[in-house]
């Protein structure tokens, strides 16, 4: 599998850094502390707070190697240009099957702040098939049920988040 770049702004980059160190400082102290805490209570068959102590660890070492893969990855600086040509960190608009839609091309950690606005990533079937293409195009892409979804591109513009 390719190895995927995935475009972030200065602000967005800065806000996972420090949800990482967080992670892998004060929260996984926090969580051994909780672990060892129940541990002490005895029998860890039936110790609810070991198992949800345990279950948060594992949420928390998950989000660890997501947010190192992520920033390991990532390209980090401004939107990209306005031409109008559909790029990672653009805000498209779109008619998806007749109804229009605005989305954020690129990954979900970037419109974090923004919980209504839609994000699709560049590897998605809709992401590949507008990838590079401009306002005006129109297009179709094969969704992931098979059927063919026509979509007619009505705006591109940099994200500024």
């Amino acid at each position: 599998m390719p190895e995927t770049t995935t475009w972030l702004t200065q602000e967005s980059y800065d806000r996972l850094k420090a949800e990482l160190a967080e992670l892998e400082g004060p929260a996984r102290v926090d969580i051994a502390k909780k672990i060892e805490a129940a541990r002490e209570e005895g029998d860890l068959k039936e110790n609810g707070g070991y198992h949800a102590a345990k279950d948060e660890q594992g949420k928390i070492e998950a989000r660890i190697r997501q947010l190192t893969e992520l920033l390991r990855s990532a390209t980090v600086g401004e939107a990209p240009a306005s031409d109008g040509t559909v790029a990672p960190g653009t805000l498209v608009t779109a008619k998806i099957a007749g109804d229009k839609s605005v989305f954020l091309l690129g990954n979900r950690e970037i419109a974090a702040d923004n919980e209504d606005l839609d994000v699709y990533p560049e590897s998605s079937p809709i992401g590949q098939a507008i990838l590079g293409h401009k306002a005006g195009d129109k297009l179709s892409y094969t969704a992931p049920n098979g059927r063919d979804i026509p979509v007619e591109i009505v705006k591109v513009e940099p994200y500024a988040g």
